[in-house]
């Protein structure tokens, strides 16, 4: 770490406890401020490197115009495990810069994902605080902490691959990740399916990434193909099926359902070294049907 680095890693692991203490006294965002600072989370409960998309809204009652967004600590964050330990940043706070106005009786909405930042890998209770600096009153406003989960999910699969090479690079020793699959309880409601890419030993999590609902008794079928690509099919409901295909970096590169139809859908190793669903019926997306014009909008002939 630089200098630079480490003098910010200080001012943060002073500052923000200090600021969580105050947030949960409610002296700052409380009622009767002018300004108001609020942070939501899409969801309660979050796998260990999974996206963690943050909602701030700042509220503007102050009757004046508020020129915010030019300075880089113009919106910081700051995450605490239940027992007060502070989540120490894995780099500088989100980028958010960017100059704006925020009138009077008006709120700003900003969206970051905070799993970059910070180090998030262990079991157990968090919240996060959004706080906002007005650099023309010299004053800071912080919202109310919003609490979080990191939990653990049951492993169902798992396997090592080489991470392809760039093209024109050749006679290096390849990089060695591993793909996992495992099933969470998303509030003891509903069953997820997840793909995690971590390093070989995992004690690192590149990505996790929710592929969709399935139901308890499935048993996901997973292949390989030629690009070290991750086919996924499995169960989502009574009569359908859901696949998906991962990037070695844990994206996502598409997504589709399959009914049961006469035959049940499965993973096929063609010929090529690629790999292609057999059976079942893809469902058309909504965006592929056809738009059909209303007849006040078909032309008629004179």
């Amino acid at each position: 770490m630089n200098g630079k680095g480490f003098k910010m890693f200080m001012f943060e692991m002073k500052f923000f406890p200090a600021i969580f203490a105050l947030a949960l006294l409610g002296v700052f965002g409380a009622p009767g401020q002018v300004v108001r600072v609020q942070v939501s989370l899409s969801q309660k409960e979050f796998l260990p490197g999974e996206s963690l998309p943050a909602t701030v809204r700042v509220f503007n009652d102050s009757g004046q115009t508020l020129h915010l967004g030019a300075d880089r600590d113009w919106l910081t964050f700051g995450v605490t495990s239940a027992d007060g330990q502070y989540a120490p940043p894995q780099k500088s706070q989100p980028p958010v810069v960017g100059p704006f106005d925020l009138g009077s009786m008006e709120v700003a909405i900003k969206r970051v994902n905070l799993a970059p930042y910070f180090a998030l890998n262990k079991l157990g209770s968090y919240q996060v605080v959004a706080m906002v600096h007005i650099a023309a009153w010299g004053k800071d406003v912080s919202s109310a902490p919003a609490p979080f989960d990191i939990i653990d999910g049951a492993e169902l699969w798992q396997r090592d691959f080489g991470v392809p090479l760039p093209a024109g690079v050749t006679n290096r020793a390849p990089e060695v990740r591993k793909y996992i699959l495992e099933e969470a309880n998303y509030l003891q409601r509903q069953l997820r399916l997840y793909v995690l890419v971590s390093n070989q030993s995992r004690s690192r999590i590149f990505k996790a990434e929710a592929i969709g609902p399935m139901v308890s008794f499935s048993t996901p079928q997973a292949e390989l193909d030629e690009r070290s690509d991750l086919h996924v099919l499995y169960q989502s409901g009574a009569r359908s099926f859901i696949y998906a295909v991962i990037a070695p970096d844990g994206s996502i590169l598409s997504e589709s359902v399959y009914d049961l139809w006469k035959d049940r859908p499965r993973l096929e190793m063609l010929g090529n070294g690629s790999i292609a669903v057999v059976g079942g019926v893809p469902r058309v997306a909504p965006h592929a049907l056809p738009v059909i014009d209303s007849p006040n909008q078909v032309p008629v002939n004179p």
